[in-house]
Formats: C-alpha cells, sequence, structure tokens
C-alpha cells in the first residue's frame, strides 16, 4: 500500500484520567523531541524497553528511529503539550509477510495512565491497513505493567518463555472482546474527563468586570450564590489550581485566556463567549494541545447539585434531585430548567455545550451512565453529532437509564433518508425515547422519576366522571395500549369513594398502569369555594393510594390543576396517556434481551460482490442477453428451467416485465420476443429458484443515524405504502428477529425458514457496519422457502474506503 492512499492516522485521545494528548505518526523533525523524552526515561524504563542500560540514542539509531515509510515500518507518537511522552512502533518481518513485531516505551511520568493501551489500538488498526495479521513482542517478565497492556486489549494472545524474554503472539484483527475493552476504556476516560468539569474542585472565572455588570459577573456571582463547595478565583493570572475556567472575555482575548488557563494546570473550559467557525478551529486546536478539555463555544454552561455548583447564566436553578438535563441551545437550556423548576422536577445537573466544538452529548451520556446522582437523562438535540457514536453508547446506557431526547427539526432528521417514523424507530430500538416538545420531554421524565415501570400494556382508566373515563379509554386504545380494568363514580362521589375505585384498579390483575381523571364536584351551594379548594380533599387522598401502589398511576384533573404531591399530574388527559405510553414501551423494550453480535470479520473489500461474498451472501448468478439466440445460449448455460426478466424492470412481474419457468428453448426464444417488444432488447437470464415469499432488504450509510437495515415484504404494494422496518447495524440475533416481525405484512411470513432469514439480516448488518465506503444495498428480491432462501439480484455502491466515525480506534 502507497503511503499516498493510507488514512491519516493522526487524532486527539483521552487517557485514563482524561487528560487530552495528541497521537500522530512520527516524522523526521521529530528526532529532537525523541532525544529529550529519552533523556527523561528512568533507568528502568530504558532497560525494560532496550533490554540494556542504553544511557543514549546513537546517530544511527536515531535516524532509524525517526525515519520510516509508514507501511512495513510504522511508529506513532504521543504529544502532550511540545513534548513526547510514548512512542509505539511496530515492523514487518520480512516482505510481505504477515507478521510484524511490536513494541512501546513510555515516559515515567505517564505510565500506568492508558498510554500503551491507545498506542497498541492505533498500531493495530494501522497495521489492519497494510494487510499485517499478527503481532509479536518481546517483554521482560519484570515489566508486567507492558505485558497488562498486550494481555488486557481482548486480543487472543499466545504467550512463551524462553531464554528470560515472554514471547507474546497474537492477531490484529478485531474481536467482540477486543471492541468491548476499547469501548469500556473509551467510555471511562469520557466520563472522568467530563467529571472533572461537572464536579470540579475549584472554579476560575475569566471575564468577571469589577463593575458587576456582563456575562462574566452573572456567572460569578451565581457561582457564590449557590453555595460552590469548592474555591473560587477570579480574575486573569491563575496562580492557584482549578479544574474548571468560566471564560466570558471578548473572543479576542480568548488566546491569553486559554494560555493562562493551562500554565495553572486548569483541566477544562466552559466557554460562555461566541465564536466564529474559525475561532472555534483554533480553540479547539489550542485547548486539546493544552490537555484541556472545551464546553462551547456559545454554552449557558454547567451545573451541578453535588458540589452546589452553577456555572451558568441562570439565577435559579430546579431544585435537586434525579434527572440530569442536557441542551445545545441555550435558550431551550433556560427553557427546560424554568419549567422543571415550575413542575418541581428535581435536577441532578445540567449542561449546555453551546456550539460542541469539543464535549458533546456523547461526552455527557458516558459522565451520566455511572453518575450514582442521575436515575434519568432528559436531552435536547439540534444534531446527533456522531450518530454511529450516539447509537452505541444508548444501547447500553439505555438499558441502565431512560435517555429521553427532543430534537430539533434539523436534528431529528437532518440530511437523513428516512422518513420521520422510520429514525423515531431507530431511536427507540437503541434505548432512545423521542419526544415532540419540551412539555413531553419533562411529561416523561416525571413519569419515569417517580412511578415504576409498568409491566405490560394494559391501563386502567377511573374518573369521577363517566364522559372521561370514556374519553380516557378511546385515548388509550388511540396510543396503541389495551384498557384494563376501568370504573367511574358519580362526580358527586366524597373522596374517599374515588380513592376506593382507584385502589380496586391498582389491585386488579387487569391492570398494569393507572389513569385517575378528577373533575370539581358539581356545585351544591354558593359558588364561593375555587376549583383548586373543591379538589384538593381529592387529591390528599388520592396521594395516600399511589404512595401504596406498586403501579403507575398518572393523575389529570380538569381544569389542569396540581395533583397529589409526588403524582405526575397533567393538564390533559392526552399529555398523561401519551406520556405513560413511553413508560410501557420503555420496559417492553427492557424485558427484551439485546441478543448476541456475530464475531468482527472486517475483511479487505473492494466492490459489492466481493463484499456479499465474504459475508457468505450469495446472489443468485444473472446473465445478460440481447438478442433471442443469445438468451437462449445464456438460458442453456444457466440450466433450464429459467426465468426471463426485463433488465430495466427485473422485480416488476405485475408489468409483466418477468416471465417464469421456461423449461425449454422455444419458450425461452417466445418470451424474449415478447419482453424485447415491450421493454428493450436487453433481458437478464437466471436459472429459476425455488418458490418462496418475496422480501426486499436494505442497506443505507444514513446521514443522520449511521449504517441501517431495513427488511419488508416485496412487491409494489408494500413498497406504496412504505411497509418496511429499520434498526440500526450491526443487528444482534434477537434484533433480527423482531425485525422480521415489524412490517405490518409479516404475517405473510408463515411457514417460512424465518431462523435462516434472521441470520442472513444478521450477515447484512454486520457487513453494514464493518465495511468502510458502504453507501447502500439492495437485495431485492430475497425469496424466503420453507428452508433457506434465495437472493435474485443485488445491487450497490461501495466508494472509495474512508474512515468512519466511531469505526476505528478510540479518538475525539
Amino acid at each position: 500500500m502507497r503511503e499516498t492512499d493510507m488514512r491519516p492516522r493522526a487524532a486527539d485521545v483521552l487517557l485514563a484520567d482524561g487528560t487530552t494528548v495528541h497521537l500522530r505518526p512520527i516524522d523526521a523533525t521529530d528526532a529532537d523531541a525523541v532525544v529529550a523524552m529519552h533523556g527523561r526515561f528512568s533507568e528502568q524504563t530504558r532497560y525494560f524497553r532496550y533490554f540494556s542500560p542504553y544511557p543514549r540514542i546513537p546517530a544511527r539509531d536515531l535516524d532509524r528511529f525517526v525515519n520510516v515509510d509508514h507501511v512495513d515500518r510504522e511508529a506513532l507518537v504521543i504529544a502532550a503539550g511540545p513534548d513526547l511522552i510514548g512512542v509505539g512502533r511496530y515492523e514487518r518481518l520480512g516482505p510481505d509477510a504477515p507478521d510484524a513485531e511490536v513494541a512501546f516505551v513510555v515516559e515515567d511520568a505517564y505510565q500506568g495512565r492508558g498510554v500503551g493501551s491507545v498506542l497498541l489500538e492505533h498500531l493495530a488498526a494501522a497495521a489492519r491497513e497494510v494487510g499485517i495479521e499478527r503481532f509479536v513482542a518481546e517483554v521482560l517478565p519484570a515489566n508486567g505493567a507492558m505485558l497488562r497492556v498486550f494481555t488486557d486489549a481482548g486480543y487472543e494472545v499466545s504467550r512463551q518463555y524462553a531464554d528470560g524474554v515472554v514471547h507474546l503472539t497474537f492477531p490484529v484483527a478485531q474481536t467482540q472482546r477486543s471492541l468491548a475493552v476499547q469501548w469500556d476504556r473509551e467510555h471511562r476516560t469520557e466520563a472522568r474527563s467530563v467529571a472533572r468539569l461537572m464536579r470540579p474542585e475549584g472554579v476560575a472565572v475569566y471575564g468577571a468586570s469589577s463593575s458587576g455588570r456582563g456575562v462574566g459577573a452573572a456567572a460569578l456571582a451565581h457561582l457564590r450564590a449557590g453555595g460552590f463547595t469548592g474555591p473560587i478565583h477570579a480574575g486573569r493570572h491563575l496562580t492557584e489550581q482549578a479544574d474548571l475556567a468560566v471564560v466570558a472575555v471578548p473572543p479576542e482575548a480568548i488566546g491569553e485566556v486559554v494560555a493562562d488557563a493551562a500554565a495553572a494546570g486548569v483541566h477544562g473550559l466552559l466557554v460562555i463567549t461566541e465564536l466564529d467557525p474559525s475561532q472555534r478551529r483554533d480553540l479547539v486546536e489550542a485547548t486539546r494541545a493544552a490537555g484541556m478539555r472545551l464546553v462551547g463555544p456559545g454554552s449557558l454552561g454547567l451545573a451541578d447539585h453535588t458540589v452546589h455548583l452553577n456555572a451558568t447564566l441562570v439565577p435559579r436553578l430546579p431544585a435537586p434531585g434525579r434527572v440530569a438535563l442536557f441542551s445545545q441551545s441555550g435558550t431551550l437550556g433556560l427553557h427546560l430548567m424554568a419549567e422543571a423548576d415550575r413542575r418541581g422536577l428535581g435536577m441532578s445537573s445540567f449542561a449546555s455545550v453551546g456550539r460542541r466544538a469539543d464535549v458533546s452529548g456523547n461526552d455527557l451520556l458516558q459522565f451520566w451512565a455511572d453518575d450514582p446522582q442521575t436515575d434519568i437523562i432528559a436531552m435536547y438535540l439540534e444534531s446527533f453529532g456522531n450518530p454511529r457514536k450516539f447509537a452505541r453508547i444508548a444501547r447500553t446506557v439505555g438499558r441502565r437509564k431512560p435517555i429521553i431526547v427532543l430534537a430539533s427539526e434539523t436534528g431529528a432528521g437532518g440530511s437523513s433518508t428516512l422518513d420521520s417514523a422510520a429514525l423515531e424507530a431507530l431511536r427507540a430500538h437503541s434505548g432512545v425515547i423521542e419526544v415532540g416538545t419540551v412539555s413531553e420531554l419533562l411529561d416523561v421524565a416525571s413519569v419515569l422519576d417517580s412511578q415504576p415501570l409498568p409491566v405490560g400494556d394494559r391501563i386502567a382508566v377511573v374518573s369521577n366522571a363517566f364522559a372521561m373515563t370514556a374519553l380516557a379509554a378511546a385515548r388509550v386504545r388511540s396510543a396503541g395500549l389495551q384498557v384494563g380494568r376501568s370504573g367511574s363514580v358519580s362526580t358527586s362521589a366524597p373522596p374517599a369513594e374515588l380513592a376506593a375505585a382507584v385502589r380496586s384498579a391498582v389491585e386488579s390483575d387487569d391492570a398494569d398502569a393507572v389513569v385517575v381523571v378528577v373533575t370539581p364536584p358539581l356545585p351544591t351551594g354558593p359558588l364561593s369555594a375555587s376549583e383548586t379548594e373543591l379538589l384538593l380533599p381529592y387529591m390528599q387522598v388520592l396521594a395516600e393510594v399511589v404512595q401504596a401502589a406498586d403501579k403507575p398511576v398518572v393523575v389529570t384533573s380538569l381544569p389542569g390543576e396540581a395533583g397529589p404531591a409526588g403524582v405526575p399530574s397533567f393538564r390533559s388527559i392526552e399529555e398523561a396517556v401519551r406520556a405513560l405510553a413511553h413508560a410501557v414501551r420503555r420496559a417492553a423494550w427492557l424485558r427484551e434481551p439485546p441478543g448476541t453480535l456475530p464475531t468482527p470479520l472486517r475483511p479487505t473489500v473492494s466492490s459489492i460482490a466481493e463484499a456479499l461474498e465474504a459475508y457468505d451472501i450469495p446472489v443468485l448468478t444473472s446473465y445478460l442477453a440481447d438478442s433471442v439466440d443469445a438468451a437462449q445460449a445464456r438460458a442453456e448455460e444457466a440450466g433450464y428451467p429459467v426465468a426471463l426478466k426485463a433488465a430495466e424492470h427485473p422485480q416488476r412481474i405485475d408489468l409483466g416485465a418477468v416471465r417464469l419457468n421456461l423449461g425449454s428453448a422455444p419458450l425461452v426464444r417466445g418470451a424474449y420476443t415478447d419482453l424485447a417488444a415491450a421493454f428493450g432488447p436487453t433481458v437478464v437470464v437466471q436459472k429459476m429458484a425455488p418458490p418462496g415469499v418475496a422480501c426486499v432488504i436494505e442497506v443505507r450509510d444514513d446521514p443522520a443515524f449511521g449504517p441501517v437495515v431495513g427488511f419488508g415484504l416485496g412487491g409494489p404494494i408494500p413498497e406504496l405504502v412504505g411497509d418496511r422496518a429499520w434498526r440500526a447495524a450491526p443487528l444482534t440475533d434477537r434484533d433480527a428477529q423482531a425485525l422480521l416481525r415489524t412490517p405490518k405484512a409479516a404475517p405473510l411470513l408463515a411457514g417460512v425458514d424465518l431462523a435462516a432469514l434472521a441470520e442472513l439480516l444478521v450477515r447484512i448488518g454486520q457487513l453494514a457496519d464493518e465495511v468502510p465506503g458502504l453507501r447502500n444495498i439492495v437485495l431485492n428480491p430475497v425469496l424466503a422457502h420453507e428452508k433457506g432462501w434465495t437472493a435474485l439480484h443485488a445491487a450497490g455502491v461501495l466508494d472509495t474506503p474512508a474512515d468512519r466515525p466511531d469505526s476505528g480506534p478510540r479518538r475525539l
């Protein structure tokens, strides 16, 4: 592979403690930096790496170290600021050999911080690009840290001890275990980097004017008023340690702030100032070079009740609670917190990332996933950033904590090739609850925050007005739920009677959740009491019933007054049922086991045909013919009986463009004459496949979501009504089985080999996930038989392989 063909190998990466460093290929100009790094090594580090004291690097060795071809010999360095802190290299063991020797050395001050594991991930990826299949390494037995770098990476490592050295050999192909190790390390490093921002030990504020006016002064005042538990430093020229620096200076002064904060050891910047794209790029480069992370620019701020942090432009935060709030938009962030405060919905922490130049929603998900103070994650997103990574993280985090997402119109679909319903279904199956408004976002959060999950979809309805019971039952059915045991009492019934009806529904075996609709009693005397006062006795007795319930209960009161303390209350029946429906769907998703992913293959392919062959997806051979004699010759080559299809309409049997079961030369010649007259001279000749149900399988690399797999039944009617279901790639075995059941026409698959069809979906999902450059593949039709399946036609687009976000080693 020529060097010019290689994909860029440089990347900003996080170490185990959350520090940002830069990884890149070595360069001849690094000679002085390599010598300087070598000079900082301890005697033990030199001995472990070179098996000798090696006090200095001879000129000949240095030249070989820094001059590599980046193919058979590669060396990657990691820089912290201007200094190199580690280097990893491989050298192929002979021309075109499948093996290469690999070695690392890390500066003492950075040992134990994950430098070696990052280097190994990136070296293995570089080796795979040039056809290297295995790494070999020699490590001294006393070098336990380096042995762990290899053995803990998830590869299948063979060990041998000879001549006082441990000899290691392992394939560099990714495995499910190596990917799991990589993603676990990614999770921990990203969570730690964000933790130092969300829960800092000290905060500095740049840009707080002495007049007390302006954005910086407001941020400083809110920090102090919030009772932050650590020291607060105001002004320039920071001399004390601070984890977080709040920046509200003019754009032209930010460079000086970055340098000052970096010199003081600040871990991250929260930039409130708005910047243009060029300024944002410069800021990201400067902060990462200094080992810092960046929130913003254009951020509303960060808040966390654990350390009483209010580093926002909002003077009043919602009360402490278990819901984490996230917003890209500052304006929406203000609205989110104000509405949560109005409802009494408790908040654990809040993050506004503004322009999302560095820290994103994915980073916050990694932090909140393990945060013991957070049970629910509610997010407003203007875009999904790295959609593949978001979907992957959500699949894991969503099984532990609900992720509720409100996306802007462009964020929800963006440049997606899928309709909004398909995107919503995709996110739902990735563990995301997608909502349409801020009110719905907080409605769902309030139900999940205060109520147990329902064990089924039977919703009981209880009211003190028959009309409201009937209306609520209709809303339950329209939400796709079942109406469980329901009942009404009269409007004049005392509160205790309504409470008894609710208790009966809660205790019923025919109800998994309860919707209570309360209306004010009909007036029987002077109209002196307000509706709130009339409803108060009902709410008091309902609170007692709900506190003892082991099922979710929601309340709506007319005309929308607040409900019982600690019980989700809604202004309308529609809102109450909609929020409860989200809880029902989440509970059903959690009951479904996630399934098992296939072992990665990651072959090198250059065409759609090679990709299908690599994943064992055979397609029935097609022969083109443009004359009657050629059609007969191709039919005899394929073997009778055959099918003839108009080349421009190979699936349109409804148009008469397909002729089947042609068992002789005269039949083929007659069919060709008819097709050529109607559709043109070029036809497709195929051997007849066993009869079966026609299906369509499609793969797309969707711009708004990443690679996805679609499944539906074939024919013009399913295509016309859009009866196709989608899942994110790769598919587990359970994903594939669920995908087969989802289309409305799925009952037509009765009697076919569903297990074989599900296995095909798993393979095509794996292909979609692992083949770089894949834009789309359509298998149409796939005939599902009683035993097995036959793919009759495949078409797709495979571009020049390029880096896909979230498909390689760790990087920011």
